[in-house]
C-alpha cells in the first residue's frame, strides 16, 4: 500500500505565511521619543478634558456647600474634604476612563494612533480595565515618589511640579537602560508598547467602523 504524499501547500497559504512573518519581524518596542510625542498629542486633549470635569465640579461644589457672594471679597474656597474626596477622585477616574476606554478599544490613543503605536499586554491581548489601571498607576509612581522627594527637599509648589515632571522624564529614560527598551510601567504592569507597521496599525477609527459594521 503506498503512503500518501503530504497536501503541498498552496500559493496563497505560503504567501499569507511569508506576509504574516513579515509583519512579526516589523514589530518592535517603542522608543521612549515617539512615546513621549504621542503623549504630547494626547495631552492637549486630555486637558481639555479634566479641565471640563473640573469646571463641573467646581460649579457643583460651590453651589452645594457654599453661599456665593456677588463680589470677588466674597469668593471663597471649596471645602478641603470636597477636593480630596470628590473632586480628585473624579479626575483619576477620568484620566483611567480616557486611556482605559481607547486601550480597551484598540489600544491606541489619538496620539498613539498618529505614530502608531499600539499598548497590549504580556499575550498580545488589549489590556482590561484592571490592566489599564494597573499601567496608568505603575506611570504615576516615579513622578509621585520624585515630587515626595521634591517637596520634602523644597517645599515650594514649583518645585513639587518640577519634581514631578522629572520622575515622568524618568520613566522613559529608562528605556535608554532597559535591554530591552521597557519603560518602567512596561515592567510594573507586564504590559508593552509596540511600534505597529503600517499594514498592523488598524488606527480607532478603523476599529470603530469594523465595529459598527459588525452589528
Amino acid at each position: 500500500m503506498s503512503k500518501s504524499l503530504p497536501k503541498r501547500p498552496s500559493k496563497f497559504a505560503a504567501k499569507n505565511k511569508v506576509h504574516h512573518a513579515s509583519e512579526i519581524e516589523e514589530l518592535a518596542i517603542a522608543k521612549p521619543g515617539t512615546r513621549m510625542a504621542a503623549i504630547l498629542y494626547d495631552g492637549m486633549l486630555i486637558l481639555a478634558l479634566l479641565f471640563l470635569v473640573g469646571t463641573v465640579l467646581t460649579v457643583i461644589g460651590t453651589l452645594l456647600t457654599m453661599n456665593a457672594g456677588t463680589e470677588s471679597s466674597q469668593a471663597q474656597s471649596l471645602p478641603t474634604w470636597y477636593q480630596n474626596f470628590i473632586m480628585t477622585p473624579s479626575l483619576i477616574l477620568t484620566l483611567v476612563g480616557f486611556y482605559g476606554l481607547f486601550w480597551r478599544r484598540g489600544g491606541q490613543t489619538l496620539g498613539m494612533q498618529t505614530w502608531r503605536l499600539k499598548t497590549v499586554n504580556s499575550n498580545g491581548q488589549l489590556l482590561s480595565w484592571g490592566q489599564s489601571f494597573k499601567r496608568i498607576l505603575a506611570a504615576s509612581m516615579m513622578p509621585i515618589i520624585f515630587g515626595i522627594i521634591g517637596s520634602v527637599i523644597g517645599g515650594s509648589r514649583a518645585i513639587l511640579l518640577t519634581s514631578a515632571f522629572l520622575g515622568f522624564v524618568f520613566n522613559y529614560a529608562f528605556c535608554l537602560f532597559n535591554s530591552r527598551g521597557l519603560a518602567v510601567q512596561d515592567m510594573l504592569s507586564n504590559s508593552i508598547t509596540l511600534k505597529m507597521p503600517k499594514t498592523e496599525n488598524d488606527g480607532l477609527w478603523r476599529v470603530i467602523r469594523n465595529r459598527k459594521q459588525g452589528k
